[in-house]
């Protein structure tokens, strides 16, 4: 019962403001036990032993990220996007820049409604296709019913700049931890999008931090966007590496829209 609450609460602070940057915010040198990261003792191979609640990270069976080479081809529903503006609220959690997102957008995939939650970025990308990695990956988290997630999957490679993503790098907070709110600039996170969204592959999997819960309905755009140089630089100038390496499939299926 204990691990069940734990999971349904880490996963509320993830959708809203990144639970590790606000639980530990201000703790200096004394690291909590469960505090995890992307290298070292603390890295993803460890994550399931830093405290019981994060067993799936080790045991799960439907872990993410996954390399995608095999899929089934079918007839997959398109993903119906209504994404509105809102005010700049943006987060350095110490993990990644997170853009937390106004109440009222949301995607619709056949029957399923998912409400846009929040929005963050990896460098490299954590999935992998054809053996390829893409230079970096954004996620659009969305909350469904019965506490699954809907993560649509952005990938980011090298070439002209992107004026959204400018906006976005032009307010970094220096601070960790802080949620800044730029009232005076709105943002629309379809600006985010690649022109052909109903191309993508879909699987069922996990989050790609800690607890690992796995309730997550990937959505992979398989049309990448582009970034400038200078702006993937930018970001790993802050976040060297933020991306979780892949998993072993277990016998994942992955869907792949014709």
């Amino acid at each position: 019962m204990r691990s069940l609450k734990y999971i349904i609460v880490s996963t509320f602070l993830f959708l809203s403001i990144t639970w590790s940057s606000n639980l530990f915010a201000g703790v200096g040198e004394h690291i909590p036990p469960d505090h995890w990261d992307y290298e070292g003792e603390r890295g993803p191979e460890h994550w399931g032993e830093l405290i019981h609640e994060n067993c799936k990270c080790k045991t799960g069976d439907m872990q993410s990220p996954i390399g995608i080479s095999v899929t089934e081809k079918t007839k997959l529903d398109d993903i119906i996007f209504h994404y509105y503006p809102t005010p700049l609220r943006i987060i350095n959690n110490g993990h990644t820049i997170q853009v937390n997102y106004g109440r009222g957008s949301s995607i619709l995939v056949g029957h399923n409604k998912y409400d846009l939650i929040q929005f963050h970025f990896h460098t490299p990308s954590e999935h992998v296709i054809h053996g390829k990695h893409y230079d970096m990956e954004a996620h659009l988290v969305h909350s469904g019913a019965h506490g699954e997630i809907a993560i649509v999957a952005v990938f980011m490679e090298k070439g002209k700049e992107n004026n959204f993503i400018k906006i976005l790098w032009n307010n970094f907070p220096k601070d960790q931890g802080k949620e800044h709110v730029i009232a005076d600039i709105k943002i629309n996170v379809q600006q985010l999008l690649p022109k052909n969204t109903n191309a993508y592959y879909n699987y069922r999997g996990s989050l790609t931090t800690p607890p690992c819960s796995e309730i997550v309905n990937w959505l992979i755009l398989k049309m990448p966007i582009e970034v400038s140089t200078a702006e993937v630089n930018k970001f790993t100038s802050i976040f060297k590496i933020d991306a979780r390496p892949i998993r072993h499939q277990h016998g994942h299926v992955v869907k792949e829209s014709e």
